[in-house]
């Protein structure tokens, strides 16, 4: 039996970053009560898992110590998992694997997809857990020399391809395992685009598929229209119309900052679908429309 947490939706995986250098936040939860707080937030809010994260991985910035990165987030993720929490771990490192599965952990996300630690598959495989494989070709501080493709979809599809057989050589069940298109890392906003558009490509290799578009600057630049950019908090509403792209296209899950805007968006797609009842958030979305005298065409 897969261990992939799943729902007949695409599922919101709220990110709790315990880093001070995250792009998105640049800290706010950092430190370990303030880290649940946030946690116990999203999940009210409508998470259906938490995907804690001790090392930022944004372009240029050197990595984390490893005996620090242990430090910020075991005891996040053991206090979360306790109150019930379906927690994922965002980590290139297998000690960080190995740790918080000891306490709780249900998923570990692998943003090298096994090249950053050639321990990391083995500690995956004994683990239990599911495993997120994210397509990677470096490290924060050489990623933005690695963009160069001739058909970027399909040698990411390809490249996703061969780290996954070598996962599955390597023991971990093909059945446990997550892929995701890496958006943001070793791409240009072009191809990041070019990765979304044709994601179903993806979906192709017969695994769920997770999208990390949360707040990203693709999504900042494109809504001003100007050449600048929004600030990070300011993309939430874009992030939600990638969102509820995704769900239209059946994609497993979504990982981002903000919650309610992501479910929001995903419970539409499900109305406008026909599937499933339609609950409070769908309810009150349409009813923002009746109550205007608009109608819905």
């Amino acid at each position: 039996m897969s261990r992939i947490p799943s729902a007949p939706r695409t599922q919101v995986m709220g990110i709790v970053n315990v880093t001070p250098d995250s792009f998105s936040d640049g800290g706010e939860h950092f430190g370990t009560d303030a880290a649940v707080r946030h946690g116990l937030r999203l999940l009210a809010e409508g998470a259906d898992m938490l995907d804690v994260g001790g090392e930022s991985t944004r372009p240029g910035i050197a990595r984390t110590p490893e005996a620090e990165e242990l430090r910020r987030v075991v005891p996040v993720v053991e206090q979360l998992a306790a109150r019930g929490a379906t927690v994922s771990v965002d980590t290139m490192r297998a000690s960080v694997a190995r740790a918080t599965a000891a306490v709780g952990a249900r998923i570990i996300n692998d943003v090298s997809g096994g090249l950053a630690d050639p321990e990391m598959y083995a500690a995956v495989a004994e683990s239990g857990c599911a495993y997120v494989l994210m397509h990677w070709r470096g490290h924060s501080t050489e990623m933005d020399r690695r963009t160069t493709y001739d058909d970027v979809v399909g040698q990411v599809r390809d490249e996703v391809a061969a780290r996954l057989a070598r996962a599955v050589d390597a023991g971990i069940a093909v059945d446990d395992i997550i892929v995701d298109p890496g958006i943001g890392f070793a791409k240009t906003r072009e191809q990041d685009w070019e990765l979304l558009r044709h994601v179903d490509r993806l979906s192709a290799l017969g695994r769920p598929v997770l999208i990390g578009v949360s707040r990203k600057r693709l999504l900042g630049q494109v809504v001003t229209g100007t050449g600048a950019e929004h600030s990070p908090k300011d993309r939430d509403f874009a992030t939600a119309a990638v969102t509820g792209w995704m769900a239209e296209r059946g994609i497993w899950a979504v990982r981002t900052h903000e919650v309610r805007a992501q479910r929001d968006a995903i419970a539409v797609v499900r109305a406008l679908r026909g599937e499933g009842p339609r609950n409070a958030v769908t309810d009150r979305v349409v009813g923002t429309f009746l109550d205007s005298g608009e109608e819905l065409r």
